[in-house]
Formats: structure tokens, C-alpha cells, sequence
């Protein structure tokens, strides 16, 4: 064979390898994180549908939780010369993934999607918050107007190993009247409470 042959063997393994390991189901999550900020609620519901729940915090700011969960494959014993389910148990133990269940949690800041948060038992074998893409996964294959587009070439701002850095957010949409008015203080006095009226 010529080594170009090759090359594109070995490309396509390594792309099925990373594709069945959740690599680029992280890496769709965390790009969903980009690129739902700025939406409206509207359009959000439109693509991934009605919350599971939602709480009003103040007149201009809500949380909304979506669900989501998926079985993983297993195989049932250990058969022939490859003890695929026990490397496959101790892949979990020692570094984790073979997550079933994500929640998302966004904040809606004037009825726009500020934040998106994603919490569970969340990572595939290769890369974090993987199956969180099947909540995504609506809104990421028909984009909706108010979707912020993001380039997410190798080189981009997207990972599939760790989430986007949270944006800042409006004083409206973190404090309340009362953590207005107070901060935490902390200094090495220990008899000092930590939240203290601010100076």
C-alpha cells in the first residue's frame, strides 16, 4: 500500500475511535455553550423545547433546566482473548466517562440566554459533558436566528476537554436586593462572620 493510503486509514480510525468515545459529542456541547448565549426564549424553546423547570428569580432574570439521558452500551461478559468489559471497567475507574445523564441549566437575563451551565454524570470516555450534546443536539443542527455563530475549526475557542468560560452577567440578573447590600469578607479572623453588610 502507499503511505498516503495509509494516512487516510489511519485518519478515519482515529475520527471513528474519537467519534465513539463521546470527542466530538463534548465538543458539540461545549460549542452549544458559545453559541446559545444571546438567544431568546422563544427561540430556545423552539429548538430544544419546553424546560423541565424554571424559577423566577427577580422581574428580568429566570433559571431553566433541561433533562437529559442516554444508556451506554456494555458488554455482558468478558468473552474470547480480549477482556473488553473489564479494560472497559477499569477505564472507568481509573479516569471516569460512561456517563448516562446531563442537566442543563441556563440563565435567562431579559428574556436572552446568558449562561449555560451543564451538571451530572455528564462525560463520555474521551472529552467532559459529552452527553449533554443530546440536549443541544436540536438546536445545533437547525440554528435559530438569535443563535451567536462561532467558528469552531481545531483551532477555535471550542474544547472538547473543558467547558467556556461563563460570560459576565448583569447586576440585575446575580444580586438581589439583599446580596446588593451585603459581600463576603474573608480574612484569617475566624470569629468574624464571612457575609457582612457592605462598606
Amino acid at each position: 500500500m502507499r503511505p498516503s493510503i495509509l494516512r487516510v486509514f489511519g485518519a478515519l480510525a482515529t475520527t471513528v475511535t474519537l467519534s465513539g468515545c463521546g470527542y466530538f459529542d463534548s465538543r458539540s456541547a461545549h460549542k452549544a455553550q458559545f453559541e446559545m448565549v444571546g438567544m431568546t426564549g422563544y427561540d430556545l424553546q423552539a429548538c430544544a423545547g419546553l424546560p423541565g423547570s424554571t424559577k423566577k428569580l427577580n422581574d428580568t432574570t429566570e433559571i431553566w433546566q433541561y433533562d437529559g439521558s442516554q444508556s451506554t452500551p456494555t458488554i455482558s461478559t468478558d468473552s474470547g482473548l480480549i477482556p473488553a468489559q473489564s479494560i472497559i471497567s477499569i477505564y472507568q475507574s481509573a479516569f471516569g466517562g460512561g456517563g448516562t445523564t446531563c442537566r442543563m441549566v441556563l440563565r435567562l437575563d431579559h428574556d436572552r440566554v446568558s449562561e449555560v451551565h451543564y451538571t451530572g454524570n455528564d462525560d463520555e470516555y474521551i472529552g467532559t459533558d459529552g452527553i449533554c450534546s443530546i440536549i443541544t443536539r436540536g438546536c445545533a443542527r437547525q440554528r435559530e436566528s438569535t443563535m451567536h455563530h462561532v467558528n469552531a475549526g481545531p483551532f477555535g475557542p471550542v474544547s472538547a476537554f473543558h467547558p467556556p468560560a461563563t460570560p459576565a452577567q448583569s447586576s440585575s440578573a446575580t444580586y438581589s436586593d439583599q446580596s446588593g447590600k451585603y459581600v463576603p469578607q474573608f480574612s484569617g479572623d475566624k470569629t468574624q462572620p464571612v457575609i457582612q453588610p457592605a462598606k
